[in-house]
C-alpha cells in the first residue's frame, strides 16, 4: 500500500506511520478526516493548490481547522494575489485528486509553503496521495521532506 509519498519518505529515511480511514465522497474535509484518524483537526494538515498572478502555481499546507490567509500567502510567495485552482485542474497539475493531494510526490515541484506552527508538532497528518490514507509524521520531518518555506499563512 506504499504510495509515491511513502517511497519519498522511505528514501529520505524519515519515520512515519500510515493510517487508513473510510472515505465518503461528501466528506473529504480535513476536520472529518481528523475525526476518522483520531487526531485533533489542528494536527491534520490540508494541502492546497493555488495560482499566483506572478509566480504561477504554489502549494501550501495548513491545519485542518484553519483558513488560508490568501493575502499572507500572496505576500510570502511574491504575488499580488493568489487564488485556489479549480478542482478540475488539480489532478493535471499535481497528479492527485481532490481529497488525496499530498505535498510529496507531486508531478512538478512547485514552491511549497508550510504553516510555521507545524514545526512544533511531534505528530501531524498529511494525505498519503490517495483518499482514505494518511501519513503521520513530525512537522520538522514534513518541512525537511518538502523543502518547505515556513510561514504564517493561517487565520
Amino acid at each position: 500500500m506504499k504510495t509515491t509519498a511513502c517511497r519519498i519518505l522511505d528514501t529520505m529515511k524519515i519515520r512515519y506511520t500510515l493510517h487508513e480511514y473510510t472515505v465518503n465522497e461528501d466528506e473529504l474535509d480535513a476536520v472529518t478526516v481528523a475525526h476518522k484518524v483520531g487526531l485533533p483537526p489542528e494536527q491534520v494538515y490540508k494541502t492546497l493548490v493555488l495560482r499566483g498572478d506572478k509566480t504561477g502555481v504554489v502549494m501550501c499546507c495548513i491545519p485542518g481547522n484553519g483558513e488560508l490567509d490568501l493575502k499572507a500567502l500572496a505576500s510570502v510567495s511574491g504575488n499580488k494575489k493568489v487564488e485556489m485552482v479549480p478542482v478540475k485542474d488539480i489532478q493535471g497539475l499535481t497528479g492527485y485528486i481532490r481529497g488525496g493531494v499530498s505535498p510529496l510526490g507531486v508531478k512538478k515541484r512547485y514552491p511549497f509553503y508550510l504553516e510555521a506552527a507545524a514545526q512544533e508538532l511531534d505528530v501531524l497528518s498529511i494525505s498519503a496521495g490517495k483518499r482514505g490514507l494518511q501519513i503521520f509524521l513530525s512537522g520538522t520531518d514534513l518541512s525537511r521532506a518538502t523543502d518547505a518555506k515556513l510561514v504564517n499563512i493561517t487565520r
